[in-house]
């Protein structure tokens, strides 16, 4: 059997898919070597009568599932995070609801979490007072505490905006950091994700947002559990980890480079809080158990295969790789149907969800091959590609 995949102007090639699927029974034993979280997408209601900006409609029964199957393969579930689509179809009202049913999964299944807090319950296109800022994120903070979950401190689009300069997110991050209940993670995602964030920490040069940030750091070392860099810059995250207090971690947000920043270097390594790890989750669960056993070399042979696909999902503009990340859970079966909240189903082009489907089956990413074809199939055919 052959897929006819758009080729050319107006072409097409034959491509051959696999027959057998890269096959990993769940193993739901955490990993040891490094602490790894998936940030998780959000499986919209198809049925629900909504536009694309009204509130999102979420078919509960399947988010959860798909939260469930990454516990069941050891992972840590990082939610109500960008991927989740947070500010791009996920208002606070669904992130709220979402972290606390997703929280209460987690303690039924014994897997990890944690969750996003943010400031997206201000009304957009408004510049903000800081004192309203600080009390949007400990409406959240509040809200994620209380299901027990790991708090992740997002940056704030309201915080950009409002911020003078590097004092006002000192004071800002040095509040919630001082009132927290539990260590925190913190979260630097660059303006590639989301151009609201540039200029973060104060500053458009990175040396010195970077000081900014490790001076936060510095100053509460016991409520900083670690921090996520999303940057897409491995050089910078190495240099950054290597100047982060001792016992605050490092998780890798850089989905170009994730395998060696994972593996590490003689001064140390990332541990992982990465969207990628939504459609790889089983994969990439079995490359960081090989590495448990200190075995390096076959942890970059399973995972440095990865990064060709990784690399095409996030291409520019990177704030619409979630559309990628759905289009290959449905191929795979963890959703009915390829519909996004925010109508985000739309924002990538046929080349692209083509290029995705054949690097993923090559990968041998689908559980049910012949499923994936007959769905990829019925896209191409929807789509004026005759198979």
């Amino acid at each position: 059997m052959t897929v006819n995949l758009p080729h050319g102007a107006h072409g097409h090639r034959a491509y051959e898919p696999r027959t057998e699927p890269f096959v990993l029974a769940p193993h739901g034993a955490p990993l040891t070597s490094r602490t790894v979280y998936s940030a998780a997408h959000v499986v919209a209601d198809p049925y629900a009568d909504v536009s694309p900006d009204a509130p999102a409609a979420i078919d509960w029964d399947a988010t959860l599932a798909f939260r469930r199957h990454l516990w069941s393969h050891g992972l840590g579930v990082a939610e109500a995070m960008d991927t989740a689509q947070r500010g791009m179809g996920l208002d606070w009202a669904g992130a709220s609801e979402l972290i606390v049913r997703s929280a209460a999964e987690a303690r039924a299944a014994g897997g990890a979490i944690a969750c996003g807090v943010g400031t997206d319950q201000l009304a957009a296109g408004v510049t903000h007072a800081l004192p309203d800022v600080t009390a949007a994120y400990e409406e959240q903070l509040a809200v994620v505490e209380s299901t027990g979950a790991r708090a992740i401190l997002m940056a704030s689009r309201a915080l950009a905006a409002a911020a003078r300069g590097p004092e006002d997110y000192l004071a800002t991050y040095g509040h919630l950091l001082r009132q927290a209940a539990e260590p925190v993670i913190l979260h630097w995602l660059g303006p590639m994700f989301d151009p609201a964030l540039d200029g973060y920490w104060g500053s458009t040069d990175l040396d010195a947002a970077t000081d900014t940030f490790l001076e936060v750091i510095a100053a509460h070392p016991d409520k900083v559990d670690g921090i996520k860099i999303s940057l897409l810059d491995a050089q910078r995250e190495i240099d950054l980890r290597r100047r982060l207090p001792k016992g605050v971690r490092c998780y890798t947000g850089d989905d170009f480079n994730y395998p060696e920043l994972i593996a590490g270097d003689d001064h140390g390594f990332s541990h992982a809080l990465l969207g990628i790890f939504d459609p790889l989750g089983p994969l990439a669960a079995e490359a960081v158990r090989t590495l448990d056993t200190g075995d390096t070399k076959k942890f970059r042979e399973l995972l440095d295969p990865t990064v060709e696909l990784s690399r095409h999902l996030f291409e520019p503009p990177t704030r619409f790789y979630k559309t990628g990340v759905v289009f290959l859970a449905w191929l795979a079966g963890h959703q009915s149907h390829f519909t996004m909240v925010g109508g985000l189903h739309s924002a990538r082009s046929l080349p692209h969800f083509s290029r995705a489907y054949e690097l993923a089956d090559g990968l041998g990413l689908f559980p049910d091959p012949n499923l994936a074809e007959d769905r990829m199939k019925t896209f191409l055919t929807l789509h004026g590609v005759d198979q």
